[in-house]
């Protein structure tokens, strides 16, 4: 005969097995917590858990699991008995005045409501993946028009994943709150798994584009539960893979998983052979091999916040960043040159009417392949340029096309002196806004010679002496400017350039546009045109203005309501703040990735890998600068033009105004009816407009000059206390 211990203990192993369906809801479980007293930390030590997982418990992201969910279950039972939640106060209508009514015998009352102790959440349909969690939901998403594998069946569970490990049991954190439970033990069952189960990616952009690929985000305990290093050694960092003969790549290969060149690094890409037109293949994402940069998809001065950030949490900001950007696919500069081509494939389906069948055919408003260079647009280590210059040879303005952003500064006068501060604002998303609507060459060059006539409308590069453009002499609404107190347009520097020189076709349209004459003396154009960027810039566009939108900051603020609500915005949602980060670091590495130079992987003058890509094209890089650097010169001059008002110094889009208060608002000119200057700098969220960077006083200024020897540009040295502030894009 059993004992009574014995028929305790079985009656404690039965009760186990129930208590899948005993817990409370998440909300009543941080109730009953609070109603005691009790941290999060507490409840975890007595678990053994951690306390981020009695976090994920009460908000509902995660479940707990045998044999800590029966104890957890214990524990809120007693809290339950002790802390029972109050009773519901009946709902009187407000027009209703009279006593309440009495039921009749005959009536059936209503079953009253149960305690909230006792609610279940409603069962979770079970995803095609087969969620093994108990409990795993997803959550509701609003739908927009950039997620569209939402709509998608084949990718209903989101375009990627964070692979994490918590007591032996791996689970995939996807999107919208959905948690599954990964039944593999090596990476290539974990890549079949995604292939066959997941239910993960993302669809098309374009509809002659194709799918992006899922993505498994892989944390520090997912790597020691495949066989991985948390960290690569010194010498696997510097190759940027596994050696070939580490036991996972090993594993790999007796799968008959293939890689690509790249091997097994930060991002490896493993896939098998298509069936049909379909891909099979899966992108690997380690985390704390550098994957994600600090400095571009979190906070520079502090990365453990990415780092350390919860899989829950990593899921949602990547997925958001995947519905509103695109699936990541590198850095966040790999990431906005590949939005490119997502969004102008170069390349569509077209039926032979001769024969039935399908083939590949061109789109025209596409980059389609890689043409050939032109030595004044080309970096210094061009193959096409050996032997060209002596060794060490600085190429000049009329040997090399150098349109760069300002980095631009003067002396105070002694009448701006006699203002007590320096107020710097920052242009939103400059380097996107530049290229919207600005037509791009996409078919080779042609040379032009013997002095050929300017023309607008073809991009490309122009050999011009602009020395001779005197803003002075240039009247805006029947007022001229202090030539000398602003920076000339045609250089980076700011100083008036002194003979020929390579520009691209935007600035020479802005001579033109002050009132000049223009006599190129050769030129490399593009007879091929379109607003190839366009699609690209609405995008992020939209992407960053609904991620400002979620941290408040929204189109219709204005003057000193922006200001606030834009100082404060960090504080609502830390994730939304990194992703605003990211998704101006994509804006604006994209643009530099258009002219990427050798990182070293070659010789000078050998040809290096992307130099082989249709989008490396110098050319349109240019262009872009040169529209971001002549679009703000000319809101400069309206500003001048307006008010007498001109900037000390300007870094990239940062631009430093005196001024007599420590408000953009106190500098800014406004028209007598209390708007903003036309054609001037204009507060708002949208791209091309500015927000405040931060303020300095004057006698700062003076001695940061005095202890640097001389003046200096220092636009980039006045930021808020925010350190990400004036970055720029």
């Amino acid at each position: 005969m059993s004992t009574e211990n014995e028929l305790f203990s079985a009656v404690d192993a039965l009760l186990e097995q129930v208590a899948q369906d005993d817990l409370p809801v998440p909300a009543e479980r941080k109730r009953l917590r609070e109603a005691a007293g009790l941290s999060q930390a507490q409840i975890a030590k007595a678990l053994n858990a951690r306390r981020e997982a009695v976090g994920n418990w009460e908000t509902g992201r995660t479940e707990p699991r045998p044999p800590k969910r029966a104890a957890y279950a214990r524990l809120l039972e007693g809290l339950a008995a002790r802390f029972p939640a109050p009773a519901p106060a009946p709902v009187v209508p407000e027009a209703f005045t009279g006593p309440a009514p009495v039921p009749t015998p005959a009536a059936e009352a209503p079953a009253p409501p149960a305690p909230a102790a006792a609610a279940r959440p409603a069962p979770a349909a079970k995803p095609a993946a087969s969620s093994r969690r108990p409990g795993a939901k997803k959550a509701v998403v609003k739908k927009t028009t950039a997620s569209a594998a939402a709509d998608d069946p084949r990718f209903e569970n989101g375009p990627l994943a964070v692979i994490d490990c918590e007591d032996g049991q791996v689970s995939a954190y996807c999107v919208g709150g959905l948690v599954l439970d990964v039944p593999t033990k090596s990476i290539p069952a974990l890549v079949d798994w995604t292939l066959a189960e997941a239910k993960l990616g993302q669809a098309r952009l374009h509809r002659n584009g194709r799918d992006a690929d899922p993505i498994l985000v892989l944390t520090a305990s997912a790597l020691e539960r495949y066989g991985l290093p948390v960290a690569l050694s010194e010498e696997e960092r510097r190759a940027g893979r596994l050696a070939a003969g580490h036991k996972v790549v090993k594993q790999i290969e007796r799968a008959g998983l293939q890689m690509t060149q790249r091997g097994f690094g930060p991002w490896a890409r493993l896939y098998r052979d298509p069936e049909g037109s379909r891909r099979r293949c899966v992108q690997l994402c380690i985390l704390s091999w550098n994957a994600l940069d600090t400095r571009e998809w979190g906070k520079k001065d502090r990365p453990e916040l990415l780092l350390t950030m919860h899989p829950a949490d990593l899921a949602r900001y990547l997925g958001l960043y995947a519905a509103r950007v695109m699936t990541p696919r590198g850095s966040t500069a790999t990431t906005g040159l590949e939005l490119m081509t997502a969004l102008r494939p170069p390349t569509r389906a077209e039926k032979d009417p001769a024969t039935g069948e399908f083939k590949r055919a061109f789109n025209d408003d596409a980059l389609t392949q890689v043409y050939p260079v032109v030595e004044c647009e080309v970096p210094d280590e061009h193959p096409i340029l050996k032997d060209k210059f002596a060794r060490h040879h600085m190429r000049t303005p009329a040997e090399m096309l150098m349109e760069e952003s300002y980095d631009w500064c003067r002396p105070l006068t002694d009448e701006e002196c006699a203002n007590q501060f320096l107020v710097a604002i920052d242009i939103n998303m400059s380097f996107a806004a530049a290229a919207n609507g600005l037509t791009v060459g996409l078919n080779g060059p042609t040379h032009l010679t013997g002095n050929p006539k300017f023309d607008p409308s073809l991009p490309g590069s122009w050999l011009v002496d602009l020395s001779h453009v005197d803003l002075s002499r240039v009247r805006i609404n029947g007022c001229t400017v202090d030539g000398d107190r602003l920076p000339s347009p045609f250089t980076p520097t700011g100083e008036r350039p002194t003979g020929p020189a390579w520009y691209a076709t935007p600035t020479v349209a802005y001579a033109v546009e002050l009132g000049f004459d223009v006599a190129p003396i050769e030129a490399y154009v593009r007879t091929q045109t379109g607003r190839y960027l366009d699609p690209w810039y609405k995008r992020l566009r939209d992407a960053y203005v609904e991620t400002m939108a979620d941290m408040g900051v929204t189109t219709d603020l204005q003057g000193q309501e922006f200001l606030e609500v834009m100082a404060r915005r960090k504080q609502v949602d830390p994730t939304m703040a990194l992703l605003e980060t990211a998704i101006k670091a994509t804006a604006k590495g994209a643009i530099g990735k258009l002219r990427q130079r050798s990182r070293g992987q070659v010789p000078y003058y050998e040809p290096y890998p992307a130099l082989e890509r249709v989008n490396w094209r110098p050319d349109i890089r240019a262009a872009v600068l040169a529209s971001q650097r002549t679009g703000l010169h000319r809101k400069l001059m309206k500003t001048a033009a307006a008010a007498d008002l001109y900037p000390t110094s300007i870094g990239t889009d940062a631009i430093v105004y005196p001024s007599p208060g420590p408000s953009p608002l106190d500098v800014l000119p406004h028209t007598p009816e209390g708007k903003p200057v036309p054609g001037g700098f204009r507060l708002g969220v949208s791209p091309g407009m500015v927000k405040h960077q931060g303020t300095q006083t004057v006698l700062w200024a003076e001695q940061q000059f005095e202890e640097r020897g001389g003046v200096f540009n220092l636009s980039n040295l006045i930021k808020t206390a925010d350190p990400t502030a004036g970055e720029g894009e």
